[in-house]
């Protein structure tokens, strides 16, 4: 079974709920990549502003380098540019990222219902722009967030148990 998976998507898809059930049912290590954020970029989304390439590189080198070989590891990481993926995939080249994916109204809406998070929803437009999806070479699994947190833990596992893409 893959022991390096990232769980992907722009926010309000449910990335940290479905990664941290994936951990439990794999028995990995859980880790939200949002605790991995310098505080300039958590203030610079929290006042509205996008963040750019340049604000990503020392989070994403940190994304990477949690992985360690022998240790399960599951991330909640946006990775919303194959750019990203390829610099999380240098720190863990077997890493299976598993995109949960969904309209962007259900994605609004339940960002929406969260005020205490640092992401507003006025900043899901520019990661619905920014999202390139996982290409035909890139390992992993789309699901779709319609679907219950345990149903799609359940899609997940079922795709890291194979040895298929």
């Amino acid at each position: 079974m893959t022991t390096h998976v990232v769980v992907m998507g722009v926010a309000g898809c449910g990335k940290s709920t479905v990664g941290a059930l994936l951990a439990a049912e794999t028995g990995a290590r859980f880790l939200d990549a949002d605790a991995l954020h310098p505080e300039a970029n958590v203030a610079k989304m929290a006042a509205g502003m996008a963040l750019d390439d340049t604000d990503r590189a020392p989070w994403l080198a940190a994304v990477a380098a949690s992985f360690e070989p022998g240790e399960p590891l599951v991330i909640a990481c946006s990775a919303l540019k194959r750019a990203y993926r390829d610099l999380i995939r240098a720190g863990a080249p077997e890493v299976v990222f598993v995109h949960l994916a969904g309209a962007p109204e259900l994605l609004a809406a339940r960002i929406g219902a969260r005020p205490a998070h640092f992401m507003p929803p006025a900043l899901l437009a520019s990661q619905l722009a920014t999202l390139e999806p996982l290409g035909p070479d890139e390992a992993g699994v789309v699901l779709d967030v319609e679907a219950p947190p345990s149903q799609l833990v359940r899609a997940a596992a079922d795709r890291l148990r194979s040895p298929a893409k």
